[in-house]
């Protein structure tokens, strides 16, 4: 019930409305921001993704697991928070090798699991809109020594607004494709705060970089952190 009370059900809802999804070809890029060729691609996640087990913690359609799995030939498991979700990424993709799609918080599914990964990342996922007290070290306990923790999200600055003053959330919204706006609680942190949350749960700051979204280029739109566990 939890899920079906978020304003990401009410977003999924509107996007499987149309009719059912329909298998597609995995995209040939991985993608960190909401435009198409904006930065690193999936070589921030290590050199060489083969047989890596890696997760995606937000993983929506599914289009950024399916690129790692086909593309890199890692063994990738997208979680979501949004049953809906879950089974239009399925609609899309569940036929692909390497590639598992699970329904659940992702703070849950971290917990529950007893696995090692190589990577987990982020993509406007659940990074920024779970507790980092809480979500940071979950991941940390799952990353293996050595290995990468990378998420996106929205710009503290984006429209020209100014960075949490402290380790509260504040209040932002999610657009639905009908342009409802409904609220939702995002940390919405500058990179040296997340560096110290990071540092909190045992992971270094390896990068941050910021990226503008071309139609929009005085305020950055989009923060890319990288970090690896001590």
């Amino acid at each position: 019930m939890l899920a079906q009370a978020s304003p990401w059900y009410a977003h999924a809802l509107q996007r499987t409305a149309a009719g059912l999804a329909e298998p597609l070809a995995p995209p040939p890029r991985m993608e960190w921001t909401t435009r198409p060729g904006i930065g690193p691609g999936a070589k921030i996640l290590g050199p060489d993704l083969r047989r890596k087990r890696v997760v995606e913690l937000g993983c929506g359609p599914g289009h950024n697991a399916a690129c790692l799995a086909t593309r890199h030939a890692a063994q990738v498991t997208g979680v979501d928070l949004v049953g809906l979700q879950v089974r239009r990424a399925r609609s899309h993709y569940g036929r692909l090798n390497n590639l598992t799609f699970v329904a659940g918080h992702a703070l849950h599914y971290l917990h529950a699991s007893d696995e090692q990964f190589d990577a987990i990342y982020s993509v406007f996922g659940a990074v920024g809109l779970v507790a980092p007290e809480l979500l940071l070290p979950a991941i940390a306990h799952r990353l293996k020594p050595g290995c990468t923790l990378a998420f996106s999200v929205p710009h503290p600055q984006r429209g020209g607004r100014p960075p949490s003053a402290d380790d509260r959330p504040r209040r932002d919204h999610v657009m639905l494709p009908d342009r409802t706006r409904l609220p939702v609680a995002r940390w919405d942190f500058d990179a040296a705060r997340w560096e110290k949350h990071l540092d909190r749960a045992g992971l270094w700051l390896a990068s941050a970089q910021e990226f503008h979204d071309p139609r929009q280029s005085r305020w950055p739109t989009t923060l890319l952190i990288t970090a690896r566990k001590l």
